[in-house]
C-alpha cells in the first residue's frame, strides 16, 4: 500500500501484489480498487498487479473543485501510477469507466502499453445517446449530493446492466452495493459531472482509434446494452482489436463471472506476449459478403 502523487498534487492510493510483468488495472464508475479482487487474487501469481483508487474516490484525495475532474485528468492519473512505481510499460485492464481511461492511455501514450481490455466500455458514446446521458449523470450526481452514496448504492445496483450480477453472484453484489455506499458522495458526484458526463464521444475519435496499434481487446456483456454498439464500433475500427461478448451478462462482467472474466483476459495476455496479436487481415474489410462478386 502506498501513495503516488500527480500533477497537479493529488495524491493516489495504490496496491501492488505479485510480481512478474506489470499489470495496472484501473476501476469503474461504481467500484473502486477493490472491486478487482478477483482479478488480483487469479493474475498476482504470474503478474504484477497493480490497483488503485481514482481522484475521487477514498483513501486517495477528494478534490473539491469540478475542474480538477475530467477524462485527461484520468489518463494523467494513470500515468502517475505507472511512474510513481517507475514503471515503463503495463498491460492495461479497464472496466467502464476504467475501459475509457484505457482506451484514451492507448490513444495518448501507446508506448506505455503493452496491451489494453477495455470493458463495458460505452455509455453515453452515440452520438444520438449523448444528451439522455448528461441529463441522467446530472441526476445521478444530484442524488450522491443530496441523499449520499449509503442511500444511493442500493438503487443503483439494481439498474438495467447491474441486476444481473445480483442474479448471478448474491454475494459479489451485496459486496459491491456495501462498497459503493461507502464512496466519498461528493467526489462520487464530481466524477459524474467531470469525467463521465463529459467525456468525448467514441464516435468522434474514430479517425485516431483507427491509427492505433496496440494490441488490444474488447470485452462486453450481451446485456450490457449501453456497451454493445460501441463495442462493436470499437471492434471495426481499430486494426488490432478482438472482441470478446459474455453471454447472459451485464455491466459488472468481472465480479459476474470472474473465471470467465479471468480466463479471457489471460488467454488475451498470452497471445499477445508471444508476439501473436497482430493487425486484422485487410482481406476480411473489403465490404464483399463473398469476395467472388466482380
Amino acid at each position: 500500500m502506498t501513495y503516488v502523487t500527480a500533477g497537479d498534487r493529488t495524491r493516489l492510493y495504490v496496491e501492488e501484489q505479485g510480481t512478474g510483468t506489470p499489470l495496472l488495472f484501473i476501476h469503474e464508475f461504481a467500484g473502486d480498487q477493490r472491486s478487482w479482487a478477483p482479478q488480483v487474487s487469479h493474475f498476482r501469481s504470474r503478474y504484477h498487479c497493480i490497483t488503485y483508487a481514482a481522484r475521487g474516490y477514498r483513501p486517495s484525495d477528494v478534490p473539491g473543485e469540478l475542474d480538477a475532474y475530467s477524462q485527461q485528468h484520468a489518463v494523467e492519473d494513470a500515468l502517475a501510477v505507472l511512474d510513481g512505481l517507475g514503471i515503463d510499460r503495463a498491460h492495461v485492464v479497464g472496466l467502464s469507466m476504467g475501459g475509457f481511461c484505457a482506451l484514451h492511455l492507448g490513444l495518448q501514450a501507446p508506448r506505455r502499453s503493452l496491451s489494453l481490455v477495455v470493458a463495458g466500455c460505452g455509455y453515453g458514446a452515440a452520438p444520438e445517446a449523448q444528451e439522455r446521458f448528461r441529463r441522467e449523470s446530472a441526476a445521478i450526481a444530484e442524488a450522491f449530493r443530496t441523499e449520499g452514496a449509503a442511500s444511493v448504492a442500493p438503487r443503483y445496483a439494481v439498474g438495467p446492466a447491474r441486476v444481473q450480477l445480483q442474479n448471478r453472484n448474491t454475494e459479489a453484489w451485496k459486496t459491491f452495493v456495501e462498497q459503493l455506499a461507502e464512496h466519498d458522495s461528493e467526489g462520487a458526484a464530481l466524477t459524474m459531472l467531470g469525467v463521465q458526463s463529459r467525456r468525448p464521444s467514441l464516435y468522434a475519435m474514430r479517425d485516431r482509434l483507427a491509427a492505433m496499434r496496440v494490441p488490444t481487446l474488447i470485452l462486453t456483456g450481451d446485456e450490457d446494452d449501453g456497451c454493445l454498439e460501441a463495442s462493436l464500433m470499437l471492434k471495426r475500427t481499430i486494426p488490432t482489436a478482438g472482441l470478446m461478448v459474455l453471454p447472459r451478462t451485464g455491466h459488472t462482467s468481472n465480479l459476474e463471472d470472474p473465471a470467465a472474466f479471468n480466463r479471457t483476459v489471460e488467454e488475451f495476455l498470452d497471445v499477445v506476449a508471444q508476439g501473436d496479436w497482430g493487425e486484422r487481415d485487410p482481406r476480411s474489410q473489403t465490404g464483399s459478403i463473398t469476395g467472388m462478386d466482380d
